[in-house]
């Protein structure tokens, strides 16, 4: 089935939630949305692992969501923006569906059901449910290192057939399966690699873009790779990922999203490092890692 859904590609962004004492730090916010409306990214999305989705309550989401339509309405209105969803009652999603249909959002980024692990037809059953009740076009996020279940490609083919499921977040951490997937997707469906430091292969593979934790910073140099692919020059773009690949090792040497909270703070692009237990601070030997490297980065 052809959906007639745009399909997601490009470089998307699971943008942080800055917090300070203890509340959605607003002015911060407005600061992160303003600047990477103007880098070369494809999509935002709000409220997803790395925002700290699970500690955020319902007005906090309304209120990330309101703010993030204000500030792009005033800089990039052809920015995508995906809110992230995760639960393993399929009822409680689909109340959320409908309680969220009116908000300022083009999709939904939506996790494989955690700790609960049912069945491969119990997830097919599940996602068919919300493709069927949602209003916009929903992504799956299958990461099994976090949820504790896979889906498996045959389901996750089968769901591509919805028109409101327009592809997958792919962090299943199998090589193989990630590209069987390509090999057998319909075109109109999309798969956006999650995993940082696989982003150039993942490409290279054939994968539409990806969403991408560590393009928080050096932006431009993240898209500037996919771009140089499209362009048909693979040793350029191997190049510039050769330069970036350290990177995502720095961001993901600890907890995500504490490292990156911390570099966009000694930037100046949030007022606070400030996260939501059980998620806790960078270490003072990381937090020094990264300081060089923002002075690097700066030089």
């Amino acid at each position: 089935m052809t959906s007639h859904h745009p399909s997601p590609s490009g470089l998307w962004l699971p943008l942080i939630t800055p917090f300070r004492e203890g509340a959605l730090d607003e002015a911060s916010l407005r600061r992160l949305v303003r600047h990477y409306a103007a880098q070369p990214i494809d999509g935002l999305i709000l409220a997803a692992t790395t925002g700290e989705g699970l500690t955020l309550d319902e007005g906090e989401c309304a209120r990330l969501v309101e703010i993030a339509a204000e500030e792009r309405a005033a800089v990039r209105s052809d920015l995508q923006v995906y809110l992230g969803l995760s639960g393993s009652d399929t009822r409680k999603l689909l109340r959320t569906l409908e309680r969220t249909a009116g908000w300022s959002i083009d999709g939904y980024l939506v996790t494989c059901p955690y700790y609960v692990r049912p069945s491969q037809d119990g997830l097919f059953q599940h996602f068919s449910a919300l493709a069927e009740a949602a209003v916009r076009p929903i992504l799956i996020y299958n990461i099994p290192y976090r949820s504790g279940i896979n889906l498996a490609n045959e389901q996750m083919l089968r769901l591509a057939e919805h028109d409101t499921i327009v592809g997958v977040k792919d962090c299943c951490a199998d090589a193989a399966q990630s590209f069987d997937l390509l090999c057998r997707r319909p075109e109109s469906f999309a798969v956006l690699t999650g995993e940082d430091a696989l982003f150039y292969s993942a490409l290279v593979q054939g994968a539409d873009g990806g969403i991408l934790m560590s393009a928080h910073v050096l932006t431009g140099a993240f898209a500037a790779v996919r771009a140089t692919l499209l362009a048909g020059d693979q040793p350029g773009a191997l190049a510039q990922w050769r330069a970036l690949a350290q990177v995502p090792a720095l961001l993901f040497a600890e907890p995500s999203p504490a490292p990156v909270k911390h570099w966009l703070w000694r930037i100046g692009l949030i007022d606070s490092p400030e996260l939501r237990l059980p998620m806790t601070g960078v270490s003072a030997e990381l937090a020094r890692r990264i300081d060089q490297a923002v002075g690097r980065s700066a030089a």
